[in-house]
Parts: structure tokens; sequence; C-alpha cells
């Protein structure tokens, strides 16, 4: 059944305040989690400060011992201490550009700032979305809704909406991770590709979900593929010269091949991932035909506009 489009904006409207009254539900019920040093979820019977104190750590450290970011442990001296001991830093640097502002904060405070930032974002994740997928049938649009926005997976660790119990818990990232993703494939869709190269650039800290993200990056770039894969590349490149800092790129390397490699899809995870995987399943017929590789190539290499003019 194919609704009027302004029933399908107030059906999609009120889907979208349920999801995020049921999500700011979680975001309270996960709250006294951010306080308590814990297994976390992990269950590995180690005490562990939250995933944030990687990233609260990590930025402090940028910006008084930039060699130091991969090193596991406190270090003492005048570092922040997040009891019993900071999480592993296991992200690009230029994550930590964005978490910067945040240690002029408590770690306490940083972390509950994180969240609520993250939280603001989910209406403006629901409109890319929505813009997004606005040539799909309704339903389609509202189960990728609920895989974005909460994404119901139950267990006895995290309730019924375990992924953001966790995310918001644990002061995770991937909310704003998904967020640039979406962001990147928003500006693609209308025709920015240098705001969209961007934007996947700055997703890229996790390189994981950053190379998930490419088939879509390329489907809704490929008008102007050669200019929004130009802007992703420099932009990359940029934001990690510090990369470059003595210790900091052996430091690096060392962490991918070693901790990095090894970390699991966490509950908190899931989110990014299967967002990305509703995407890529709804668009998978013009994924098909962004991939074709004649056409790809035409595109890329601008043919494609020469045989317009």
């Amino acid at each position: 059944m194919i609704h009027p489009p302004r029933q399908t904006k107030t059906i999609f409207i009120m889907a979208v305040a349920v999801l995020i009254a049921l999500n700011l539900y979680t975001f309270i019920a996960a709250y006294p989690e951010t306080y308590t040093p814990s297994p976390g979820i992990t269950a590995s019977g180690s005490i562990l400060a939250k995933d944030f104190s990687a990233y609260y750590v990590g930025a402090w450290r940028l910006w008084h011992s930039p060699s130091l970011i991969y090193n596991f442990g406190a270090l003492g001296g005048a570092e922040p201490v997040t009891l019993p001991h900071p999480e592993a830093y296991k992200y690009m640097p230029s994550f930590l550009l964005v978490i910067s502002p945040l240690v002029t904060l408590d770690y306490q405070q940083a972390l509950l700032a994180f969240d609520i930032i993250q939280f603001l974002l989910l209406p403006v994740m629901a409109f890319m979305l929505y813009r997004l997928l606005e040539d799909k049938h309704l339903a389609i649009t509202l189960v990728v809704m609920v895989i974005a926005l909460l994404l119901p997976l139950p267990t006895a660790q995290g309730g019924l909406f375990s992924s953001y119990y966790w995310q918001w818990g644990e002061g995770q990232a991937k909310v704003l991770l998904a967020f640039l993703l979406l962001l990147s494939f928003y500006f693609g869709s209308k025709n920015r590709p240098v705001l969209s190269g961007v934007a996947l650039a700055l997703g890229f800290f996790d390189i994981r979900f950053g190379l998930l993200a490419i088939p879509l990056f390329v489907m809704y770039n490929r008008k102007n593929l050669k200019a929004a894969a130009a802007s992703a590349i420099t932009a990359l490149a940029l934001s990690n010269v510090m990369l470059l800092y003595p210790g900091m790129g052996s430091g690096f390397i060392t962490m991918v091949f070693g901790s990095g490699i090894t970390t699991p899809l966490y509950y908190y995870s899931l989110i990014p991932f299967f967002t990305l995987i509703a995407l890529i399943v709804v668009n998978f017929k013009e994924l098909v035909a962004a991939f074709d590789y004649k056409g790809l190539f035409a595109d890329f290499t601008g043919a494609a506009n020469q045989r317009e003019k």
C-alpha cells in the first residue's frame, strides 16, 4: 500500500518519536553504568574503566605525549586518572581531534556530554535516512529506522535494547560513527561530493566500518565519484598526518596487528554494522548498477561527462 505524502510524513514522525523515546528510556537506564568500573560488555572478569576512557586519555596524550597514544595502561604524572586504568585506544588518531574539546571537562562530565551530544544526533540521523530512502516503501524505511535508532536485541546484560544500553553505558562512539557515514551518503545524494568525502574520512576513524561503507559511498556519489574519492583520500590523509610523529605510527601498526584485528563486534558495534547492512540490502539493485565496471570506470575518469558534452 502506498501512502499519500502527508500521511507518510506523519507516520514517519510518530515512529521516530516513539523510537527516540524508547532510546531515551535506555539512556536513563544505562546512566548509572557510566559510574561503575566493571568487566562491562566483555564480562571477562577484568575490572576496567569505561570505553570512553580510551578516548579521553588518548585526547590528552595527543597534546602532551603523542607517541604514547596507543600505549596500554596509565602513564601517571599529570595524565587524567581513570580508575582502575584506561581502556586501550584502537581508532585512527583523527578521532582524538573530535574528542579533544571534552578534555576541558572532568572525565565523568565529559562522558555524559559525549553521550548527550550523540543522543541529539538521533533525530538528524532519522531525517537523513528518510531522505536517503524516500523512494522506498514506507515499511522499508521504518525497518531501517528501527535498526539505526533502537536496534532491539534483548540480552541478560543490557535488557531489550542492549546495543544502545552499552553504547550509552560505556560512552562508546558508534552513534557518532553511524552519523558521519550517513552524513557522507546524504551529501553524496545531494551532489555534494567534497563534503561527502570529508564526512567519510571523518567516519573512517574505525577502519572496519569505513571499509564497509565504501560501496554505499560509491553508489551515492556515482555522478561525482572522482571528486568524492579525491576529497575522501585527501581529508583522510590530512586528518591523520600526525601518524608521522615519531612513535605514533609504529604504535598504531602494533595496535592494529595486536589487539585491533582481534576485537570482536560488541553489541554497540552492531548499531553502525546493521545500519550499513540494511542500507546495502535495500539498495542492492542500485549497488549492482553502480558497480557496473564499464559505467564505474567512465564515471571515475570523467568519460561519462565527456559523452554528455
